[in-house]
């Protein structure tokens, strides 16, 4: 199994990056795919998610209405569309997948410990 995340970048405040994820090994029909990030001296966070088989998608509250999350099961890929960028998104980006979660799922996507694979992280900068 393995997961790569590339796409990230330096960006200026208020433009777009897209991140792409990777995925081979696994059928993205029985896995949830989140995408996390973890600046410096803090806690990695989720960002975004989307679901295995109905494609419902879930936002962190700090990236709603500005990232998109999308999911190409033809090409195993799932992307996440970053715009309106502030310097507070600077992190590194990393996509996962779970395959089975514990407890509410509102809680359960944003828990880095529900997830099973992960993939290497990619750094975002944007500047202000």
């Amino acid at each position: 199994v393995q997961l790569q995340a590339f796409g990230g970048g330096l960006v200026q405040a208020g433009g777009s990056l897209r991140l792409s994820c990777e995925v081979s090994g696994i059928d993205l029909d029985n896995y949830v795919i989140g995408w996390f990030r973890q600046a410096p001296g803090k806690e990695r966070e989720g960002v975004s998610c989307i679901r295995n088989r109905s494609g419902t998608t879930y936002y962190g509250d700090s990236v709603k209405g500005r990232f998109t999350i999308s999911r190409d099961n033809a090409k195993n890929t799932v992307d996440l569309q970053m715009n309106s960028l502030k310097p507070e998104d600077t992190a590194v980006y990393y996509c996962a997948a779970m395959n089975w979660f514990f407890g509410n799922f509102d809680y359960a996507w944003r828990d880095r410990a529900q997830y099973k694979y992960w993939g290497q992280g990619t750094q975002v900068t944007v500047s202000s």
